[in-house]
């Protein structure tokens, strides 16, 4: 860009700092904070960006260093990502997202990264990153609009990890029984793995290999994984899955015996009311008394 189409373009001289995307992510890390799923420096957070998205913001141009990543992400170089810092609190990104978070562009090799802005104290994105990058590789496939991965520690959800078999079927039903938006807002349902450390590629891929049929993973004990086309419709995703766990907690404190439930029949209404298809092997199966006292 010349001085002349600078000029033009007054937007071109602002900062990243202020463009609209890491205000986005500094005010849904701070809702993820202030909702008790990001205790610590636990979560992360991911957001493509294109070229023409960033490229109106005058401190984005300069290569500060170059990181090399875990994994080969050359589906997705020249990809850039704004993403938030590998033992950062999300309860300090709304202050220091300079510090917190970082824009990278994926290097054409696809092992390593260019920081173009952000991680000002030498920091490196999320040590997930590989697995979201996993993630938003097939995701891609799914849906060209989708933008956002996301990482969190929902209480609730992770309770019912414990208490419930770990199969996406049971979890998927229990979820959709526990309110009417439920089946509306996730149709698919949910994938569920099996306990596996966090940090790694092998949870990455297994997580990934689930994205092809789900927009949110269980990880068992731990939390979730979830894509989505925007920071809203992804935290809102993310809300309902765990108003519907919270449904469940309340009503096994409660005790005494389900006297009645949200029917199989009822959640075919719901999805001809809506226009839904929801995953159909998820539609029929034990009542929620049965599943409770597994």
């Amino acid at each position: 860009m010349d001085k002349k189409q600078q000029f033009l373009n007054p937007e071109y001289s602002q900062g990243f700092v202020e463009s609209p995307y890491v205000k986005q992510m500094c005010k849904i890390t701070q809702l993820l904070y202030q909702h008790g799923w990001d205790e610590r420096n636990g979560g992360n957070v991911s957001y493509r960006l294109t070229a023409s998205e960033v490229n109106s913001y005058g401190d984005v141009h300069h290569i500060i260093r170059n990181i090399p990543i875990a994994f080969d992400a050359s589906p997705l170089a020249g990809t850039y990502f704004l993403v938030t810092g590998t033992g950062r609190y999300f309860k300090n990104i709304i202050d220091y997202p300079q510090r917190d978070t970082g824009l990278v562009k994926i290097a054409q090799d696809g092992h390593s990264v260019d920081l173009l802005w952000g991680f000002c104290d030498g920091g490196l994105p999320t040590s997930e990153f590989p697995a979201h990058l996993m993630t938003h590789i097939e995701r891609l496939k799914i849906d060209s609009n989708q933008r956002i991965v996301m990482h969190c520690h929902p209480t609730n959800l992770i309770a019912l990890s414990f208490t419930v078999p770990l199969d996406e079927k049971t979890i998927t039903r229990i979820l959709w029984k526990m309110q009417a938006e439920s089946i509306v807002v996730f149709p698919e349902g949910i994938g569920v793995l099996p306990y596996m450390t966090p940090g790694t590629n092998e949870i990455g891929a297994a997580t990934a290999a689930k994205m092809s049929d789900y927009r949110l993973v269980l990880w068992p004990h731990h939390g979730i994984f979830a894509s989505g086309d925007s920071m809203d419709e992804e935290f809102g995703l993310i809300e309902t899955v765990e108003k519907a766990a919270s449904i469940f907690t309340t009503i096994r404190s409660q005790g005494g015996p389900i006297l009645s439930e949200i029917s199989d029949e009822n959640l075919a209404q719901l999805a001809a009311r809506f226009d839904l298809t929801p995953t159909h092997e998820f539609m029929h199966g034990d009542t929620l008394a049965k599943m409770m006292r597994n």
